[in-house]
């Protein structure tokens, strides 16, 4: 399992790099992939984002590191990417629950999230019966939104767009002009490497 092993080397380069700039493209040259589409994988697999997943073993590791030592919180951010001791507070305090000065309190449980380790399993046992068609060439029509190379952006201006056509009637005045197939509502997206 090739490809398995390549997640695995980027996912040992994160850890590598958690107190450094973890560079995403790197990340995407290790998985033979851009690195959108390593973002695209890595939320699809994981079940979080990318972002996400630094930002957690991150606190995780300086939770460890506040409690084994007299390192001063000031130090602890700065170790971890934070500029300033605010924002590394508004963090911990999110992931853990409490405040970074409480971690050697008495009785004060954090939380650990261990690394992410890919293993792949194929499994095909159900069989699924299809058909091809071939149509005629159809006019989609809609709402767009330019999409971020960065794919947690998306998942902002994704959502917001659909809310904002629920709210101001747009899907409604869609949904009355369809009249040939395929009917319905389609989220489509396209994409390319290529800087715009």
């Amino acid at each position: 399992m090739e490809w398995a092993e390549k997640l695995n080397q980027s996912m040992n380069y994160i850890e590598e790099h958690l107190t450094d700039e973890i560079d995403y493209e790197q990340l995407g040259r290790i998985a033979c992939c851009s690195t959108y589409h390593y973002q695209r994988m890595f939320t699809y697999m994981a079940g979080i984002t990318l972002a996400e997943y630094i930002r957690r073993r991150k606190m995780s590791l300086a939770a460890v590191d506040l409690q084994g030592g007299n390192a001063k919180i000031i130090d602890i951010a700065e170790k971890y990417g934070y500029r300033s001791p605010t924002a590394f507070n508004r963090a911990f305090q999110s992931f853990h629950g409490i405040a970074p000065s409480s971690v050697k309190d008495a009785g004060v449980s954090v939380k650990s999230f261990s690394p992410i380790m890919f293993r792949i399993a194929v499994k095909g046992a159900t069989e699924m019966n299809y058909r091809i068609e071939t149509k005629e060439a159809f006019r989609i029509i809609g709402i767009s939104a330019p999409l971020d190379k960065e794919i947690e952006n998306n998942f902002m201006v994704v959502p917001k767009m659909w809310q904002d056509a629920a709210e101001n009637g747009t899907i409604q005045k869609l949904a009355g002009m369809m009249d040939t197939p395929p009917m319905g509502l389609f989220g489509v997206s396209a994409c390319n490497d290529q800087e715009q």
